[in-house]
């Protein structure tokens, strides 16, 4: 699984709510879709692209604690980190090095910082071992 980072503020900038850096034009949003969605379709065409979903913003989430035996509800975005899951793309391929090299296409080369995680998902309980 290639985990996509982004912050509450890289959401306003795209939607024109942050104060302090204009928005993004539809021009810059076009290409970023045009961007991904040409992307996915090559790991489509390759067999390699399982599933890839964008989420929504940090304010529309919640983090969900259980203190004292009680639930504890804290809706987003979250003081303790700026980054959070922005979205994924799950590819079934030949390799780890593989999946590194798949991400590698993700990575804003503009966004100072910008990265993403390489994950393997797990099959079952036998693979925590390994």
């Amino acid at each position: 699984m290639i985990l996509l980072y982004g912050s509450q503020r890289d959401y306003d900038v795209l939607s024109g709510a942050a104060a302090d850096q204009p928005a993004m034009s539809a021009e810059q949003v076009a290409a970023m879709h045009e961007h991904m969605e040409t992307f996915h379709k090559a790991l489509a065409e390759s067999g390699e692209l399982v599933d890839a979903r964008g989420l929504a913003a940090p304010v529309h989430a919640r983090r969900v604690r259980v203190r004292g035996g009680a639930p504890v509800v804290t809706d987003g975005p979250y003081a303790e980190t700026q980054e959070v899951l922005a979205g994924y793309t799950i590819v079934d391929c030949v390799s780890f090095d593989r999946a590194t090299e798949i991400a590698a296409g993700l990575v804003d080369p503009d966004a100072p910082g910008g990265y993403v995680d390489v994950r393997p998902v797990l099959d079952g309980v036998e693979d925590l071992a390994g």
